[in-house]
Formats: structure tokens, sequence, C-alpha cells
């Protein structure tokens, strides 16, 4: 892959002068499957997991359904950058991901990632059941089809429903304890919907050069700074109540719902003051990722250690 303007810090991608050794190919395979962000879909598939079971899933069942998931994402991943490879080159922030695609090859990231695909698929169809796989295929096709490929692309409103991939492993873990998705399931899904467009676009903000270079018409880069910013409020603000829900439904105890005001007053804190000071979109970012693991974790604990199995000392 040649080097396009505007690419920084590109230490791999010259002709020749590509390390693939044993070691730099499997970094690379890693870095290409953007491990936090699988990591963050497994816990919230997790959750959706102990939501759905009242209780700790078995070992076997949990190992089932978060290797599929993983497997999953990560396939999808390694899709999204190679069908974003033109793109990712022109943005600097993500030099690391260019090098290692350009270390791996084209098409051998491809035949990864199809084999992970494929690996995810047989457990989810033979060992868990057919919503879960349903909700698998959905969002592995949101994600590398409908969010890489046109949302990304064609709207700076394409983050709201480019959310789907993101929300739908509440789902998937929810669907390989029970088929049968509740209310609950449904609010923990409407919960990541909301909470992903002001997470993305903190980021747009602080790397709108990027984007604009890149000529991805993300919300600052089209609508601008002061729109973007109020959407971000607009959106931040909803989540509050949409998590004391499941609470108030008796989904949650007590106890969640305390981490739930005092995570969510952080968590509105931090985004209120970035948006009105047009400034640390860095760290509003990071406090979107801090503000949806505390719930996803309380949600997790509470739920787990209230079933009517949980182990309880004195």
């Amino acid at each position: 892959m040649p080097v396009q303007p505007g690419h920084e810090g590109v230490s791999m991608n010259t002709i020749g002068n590509v390390d693939r050794g044993a070691s730099n190919i499997v970094i690379s395979t890693v870095l290409l499957t953007k491990p936090g962000i699988i990591t963050s879909v497994a816990f919230t598939g997790f959750a959706g997991m102990v939501l759905a079971a009242k209780d700790f899933p078995s070992v076997y069942l949990t190992v089932e359904a978060l290797l599929s998931l993983l497997l999953s994402a990560a396939g999808a991943a390694i899709l999204n950058n190679v069908l974003d490879r033109r793109i990712d080159v022109l943005m600097s922030r993500l030099s690391k991901r260019v090098d290692a695609l350009t270390v791996i090859g084209e098409k051998t990231a491809v035949a990864i990632a199809f084999v992970f695909i494929a690996i995810s698929l047989f457990i989810s169809f033979y060992y868990l059941n057919v919503v879960n796989a349903a909700l698998t295929i959905a969002a592995i096709l949101s994600y590398a089809i409908l969010y890489t490929l046109y949302l990304k692309r064609s709207s700076p409103y394409g983050t709201i429903l480019g959310g789907l991939p993101g929300a739908l492993p509440v789902l998937i873990g929810y669907a390989a304890v029970n088929p049968a998705l509740g209310v609950d399931a449904v609010i923990l899904f409407i919960f990541m919907m909301l909470w992903q467009p002001p997470h993305f676009w903190a980021l747009a903000q602080k790397y709108k050069i990027d984007y604009k270079k890149a000529g991805i018409p993300v919300m600052p880069v089209a609508m601008g700074t002061k729109y973007t910013n109020v959407m971000i409020l607009l959106y931040s603000v909803s989540l509050f109540p949409l998590t004391l829900s499941l609470w108030f439904l008796g989904y949650c105890s007590d106890y969640f719902a305390v981490f739930a005001v005092v995570s969510g007053l952080y968590f509105e804190y931090v985004m209120i003051k970035s948006a009105l000071n047009n400034t640390g979109y860095g760290k509003a970012f990071g406090a979107s990722i801090l503000y949806m693991l505390v719930i996803m974790a309380s949600l997790v604990l509470d739920v787990g250690f209230n079933s009517p199995n949980a182990i309880v000392g004195g």
C-alpha cells in the first residue's frame, strides 16, 4: 500500500521494509481486531447474559457465548480495517492500524476475518440458539457493511443508527441465555444506542481535523462544533433516567441505583462542562467509557449477587 499524503508516523509502509516476523504478525493481528473495543463488546454481552439469567450464568455457557461474541467482533473489526484502509491512511491517529494491515496483507486479513466469523457462527448455531446467531449476523453486517460502507461516509447522523452494532452485543448475550428478549434487554439495548453518539461525537470533536482530512462527514465537520455540542448534551442527559428505569421497574436493586446516580452525575458534569467550554473532549470521551463500564459492572454485580442462588456469607 503506497503512503498517501497526510499520513504521519508510518514506519512499516514502505515496500520491502515490512517486518513480517511471527511476533509482529501476531501483534498486528491483535491490533486489527481493535482489542479495546471487542473487550467492551464482551463485557456488555456478559452484562446481557447476567440480566437474562438473573444470576451468573454457568461457566460453560459463558465461555461459549463470549468466545462467539469476541470472534465475531474481531472478524468484523478486521473487515472494517480493510474496507477503511484508504480513509485510515489519511488519519494520523490510526497509523498503527495502517501499519498492522501492511504487515498482515489485505487478503490474509480478510481470510482471518472470515475464519473468526465462521467459528463464531458455528458456536452460535450449534451450541447456543438461532436468535443468538441471527443477532450476531446482524451485528457483523451492520458494522462491516451498513456503518462502514454507507452510514459513516454519507451522513453526519450516521453515528446514530451506526450505534446498532455496538448495542447489539447486550442482546446477543441476553439471547444466549434467554432467546425471548425481555423489557430489561430492550432497556439495556436502548441505553447502548443512546450512549454511543455522544461518546463518538466527543472523539470526533477532538479529532475533527483528522476526519475532515479523510473526507468523513462526522457531525463536527458537517454541522459545526456548536451544533455537535448541543447534540452531545441532549443524548447525554437522556441516559440518566434510562439507567434508573432498570431500578424503577425492579430489575435492579437500590445498590445499582446509587451507582447509577453517582456515575451518571459525574458523566453529566464532564459532558456538560466540555460542551459549554468547547474543550476537554478527550476527558469527555474517557468519562463516557468509564460511565458505561460502571453501569455494566454495577448491573452485573447487583443482579448476580442478589440472585436467590448467590452465595452469601455470615
